[in-house]
């Protein structure tokens, strides 16, 4: 075998069945490798923040690793945003990054860079091909890698050790699964929800998963406490039998009055909160003075069997689940808002759907009417760098493919990735975008609001504005293969979502704020 055969191979019999790829020179041995190696489903897209994203939405939706092709350091480095929303995410990713021949690195050639250090800070481990023979053994281990630290990791393989024969496929080891919580740690917790004050449980990664949640509800209910989802989680599945939960506000202020009056916050599988940035005279880290953070499992630790152990500590096993009725979501009529264009996506959404929520300043107004939706999952972007939302929901309706996928998107971001739509079409994808058309970057506007800025001169109002001229998103769509409409109005939009949900394949709805 060539060394791109066995290291193909090697990637199918670990479980690996999707490459998300923009491939150049340096790649063409694995790209031929694709016809030799049966079981593993090339997915091409026109930019690599489309492939990194992709990657991660896959993941996301089926907790287990996407593998992605990228050319060099300078392919890779367009995809790095995603990459870091994928490390915030805690998503396990093999990103295969080609590289000159190994004998060829030295001469310095146009496309060389340093791809370690460009690699490293999205990467949980970063590492090289050392020659054909060697390199199914060293995709075995970065493979394990991504898998026990369920963080990106990346390979980089030249291409004389692709091209060259004596390849051989290997067997990658088993995967340990996440460390326990330690049985004191579960026993202190619980001695201190049996004293007085009202505790918060801060619920992160896969704490999120409904068997969490079950048990996170269970306990609040005895101990008189209160569950909050992180402000941007991986993923937050929704629906009958998994009790709803308010989320993080964005804003520091808001944190610290959401948080007011709790005596504890118990962190499980979540960071104590941090502002998203620094502003004079706002703490790095809102949590009230007189509320103490104590941590029931970190990000690596197993958080779901830890809230079940503190449920059995607390005698809430057998306590019933609340019952709390879903909120009230109007019919939107007259001219489009934000809440407006969530309620329409509510109100129509197929069951079982998966949302992905980019929809940055217009984004809150989904998770605080979503308990009124069929069973669904949401993914958020979690790192904070936009245009994730297009990529992430084709990686969704890849791992999905029974499952419509909608994608709640803000015009800017959009921008950002809107290849992703070509590759959509090509696949014949399930994925119904809607973009929130306000022509402005609309979260820099309220951070100028906030700087107290109230009349911004000529240079920033450019700089925060979409207009001038105002992307027409219909036939941007059209453009790549993906059919298009328009809505300005409430009746118009839940009209337009209606038929896409109906229809098959990709569609694309400008909702015009």
């Amino acid at each position: 075998m060539k060394g791109s055969e066995s290291l193909l191979a090697t990637a199918v019999s670990a479980g690996v069945q999707v490459c998300f790829a923009n491939p150049g020179t340096t790649e063409i041995p694995l790209v031929e490798a694709f016809d030799q190696v049966a079981g593993l489903r090339a997915v091409l897209a026109l930019s690599e923040g489309v492939v990194t994203g992709a990657a991660d939405g896959y993941a996301r939706m089926t907790g287990a690793p996407a593998m992605t092709l990228l050319h060099l350091g300078p392919g890779f480095a367009n995809g790095i945003a995603n990459l870091h929303n994928a490390r915030r995410a805690r998503t396990p990713m093999m990103n295969l990054i080609g590289e000159h021949a190994s004998w060829h690195q030295a001469a310095d050639a146009p496309l060389t860079s340093d791809i370690e250090s460009l690699a490293s800070p999205v990467s949980g481990s970063v590492s090289r091909t050392t020659s054909a023979a060697n390199a199914a053994a060293e995709f075995a281990e970065a493979y394990r890698a991504t898998m026990q630290q369920r963080l990106p990791a990346t390979l980089i393989a030249a291409a004389d050790h692709m091209w060259e024969q004596g390849g051989e496929p290997v067997e990658v080891a088993a995967v340990p699964e996440p460390p326990s919580v330690d049985d004191d740690q579960v026993t202190a917790i619980a001695k201190l929800l049996a004293g007085s004050g009202r505790p918060a449980f801060l619920l992160g990664g896969r704490a999120l998963e409904p068997a969490g949640v079950r048990a996170a509800a269970r306990i609040a209910a005895t101990v008189g406490g209160e569950l909050f989802a992180e402000r941007s989680p991986a993923r937050i599945d929704r629906g009958p039998g998994i009790p709803p939960m308010r989320s993080i506000p964005y804003f520091p202020e808001d944190v610290l009055r959401t948080l007011e009056g709790f005596s504890h916050l118990i962190l499980v599988g979540a960071r104590t909160p941090v502002s998203f940035f620094g502003y004079p005279d706002v703490p790095s880290y809102p949590v009230p003075d007189d509320t103490q953070v104590h941590t029931l499992a970190d990000v690596e630790q197993n958080a779901v069997e830890a809230l079940q152990a503190l449920a059995e500590a607390t005698g809430s096993a057998a306590t019933e689940l609340p019952v709390i009725a879903p909120p009230e979501v109007p019919t939107p009529s007259g001219a489009l808002s934000a809440a407006g264009i969530a309620a329409a996506i509510v109100l129509t959404q197929p069951e079982n759907a998966v949302v992905v929520n980019e929809g940055v300043s217009s984004g809150a107004a989904f998770p605080a009417i979503a308990a009124a939706a069929p069973a669904h999952s949401e993914l958020t972007n979690t790192g904070g760098a936009i245009g994730m939302g297009l990529p992430v929901a084709t990686g969704a309706a890849i791992a999905c493919p029974d499952r419509p996928v909608i994608n709640f998107q803000a015009d800017g971001s959009a921008a950002y990735s809107v290849q992703a739509l070509w590759t959509q079409a090509r696949e014949g994808l399930n994925v119904t975008t809607v973009i929130c058309a306000n022509s402005r970057y609309g979260i820099l506007q309220a951070e100028l609001r906030r700087a107290g800025v109230d009349q911004p001169g000529p240079a920033a109002a450019s700089m925060t504005s979409l207009a001038g001229p105002t992307v027409d998103w219909t036939a941007a769509a059209r453009g790549f293969g993906v059919p298009g409409t328009r809505a300005t109005t409430g009746p118009e939009l839940l009209d337009a979502l209606r038929r896409a949900h109906a229809e098959p394949g990709p569609h694309l709805i400008e909702a015009v704020i």
